[in-house]
This record gives structure tokens, sequence and C-alpha cells, in this order.
């Protein structure tokens, strides 16, 4: 009898490794896994956990997608024109690094990350257009530049304009983006 209760058919992931697969085999403690891409792999009982539901489905529940109003919102006020009216615009900065989304990466392999990364970057910007707000800041970091990429590519999709967000303000590791909005 196992202890973790691991069965034939079970989904696990491998502690201390990006790996997870199903159970095909179980030797005592040696429990066999077939990988997602078809390879069979033997670990210990101990190096392995019992995945009850994929990430995408924690997600849906998580905090991180109800707390809309946590984000840092700065007023930012035109200067006084004699012919213009004042207008108020809201800078919404958003923290995409993955330790600001979720307390733990544990079990979740790079595709996970940057999948609930660029699903983040996506809600938030749904909501201020939504919300009409013109400006955001996506924090990414420097880094490989790949969650940079994605979320360039991702930013293609929609009416906005985007560049590299202030320097002195976030270093090289932020884009700005203006919403155009259609006046009502």
């Amino acid at each position: 009898m196992l202890r973790k209760g691991l069965e034939i058919g079970n989904t696990v992931a491998v502690l201390d490794d990006v790996l997870k697969g199903k159970v095909v085999a179980i030797d005592y403690n040696l429990i066999s896994i077939e990988s997602l891409d078809g390879m069979l792999f033997k670990f210990d009982e101990k190096e392995l956990v019992k995945i009850e539901v994929e990430q995408h489905e924690l997600s849906k529940f998580s905090d991180i997608n109800n707390n809309f109003l946590k984000e840092k919102t700065t007023e930012v006020k035109k200067k006084n024109s004699f012919f213009k009216k004042q207008k108020q615009e809201f800078l919404m900065e958003i923290d995409l690094h993955i330790n600001k989304l979720t307390k733990s990466v544990k079990g979740l392999d790079n595709y996970d990350m940057l999948n609930l990364q660029l699903d983040t970057a996506k809600r938030k910007l749904e909501f201020a257009i939504h919300k009409r707000i013109s400006k955001i800041v996506f924090i990414h970091g420097v880094g490989e530049g790949v969650l940079k990429s994605e979320l360039h590519s991702l930013l293609n999709k929609y009416p906005v304009k985007y560049y590299d967000a202030s320097y002195k303000q976030y270093g090289l590791g932020a884009t700005e983006v203006y919403i155009f909005q259609n006046s009502i």
C-alpha cells in the first residue's frame, strides 16, 4: 500500500523537476510514469506528488482573478489649459512576475507559468478596456525576453499602442500600453 495513495492512471508531477505524467505501473515504492510526450520514467514514491486539479483550473478560483482593485493606480493630471477641461487619467500597473501571481511555483513548468502570466495580462487588459482606463504598465522584467515578446504578440491583437515604459521609473523590464478609446 502506498502512503500517498497513488494508483495507476493518476496524474503526477516530479518534485524538483518540470516533469509530469500518468502513473502506468507500480512496483512497491518504484512508480513508472509516462510523460506527456510518451517517455517512460521510474521514480521513487517520495519523488512524486499527485496532481488533483490542473493549474489552469485552479486559476479560475484563485485570488488573482478578483483583485482588480489591488493594482497600483496613480492619478495623472494633465496641465491646466485655459481652453481645455482638466482630464484625469489612471495609470494601472500590473506586475507579471510569477511570484506576484501565485504563492508557489511548485509543480508548474515554464509553459504553465508563461500561460498564467499571459492570461493575467489578457484579463487585466480587457478589464482596462471595459473600464475605459487608457494607460497600463505591464512589468515583465528583463530575463530572456520570452514574456516580453509573447506579451507584445498578445497586444498586437488589441486596439492599443505599446512602447517601452519609462526607463527612469521601471528600467528595461516594463511595457507601457495606451488603449485607444472611442468617445461616447
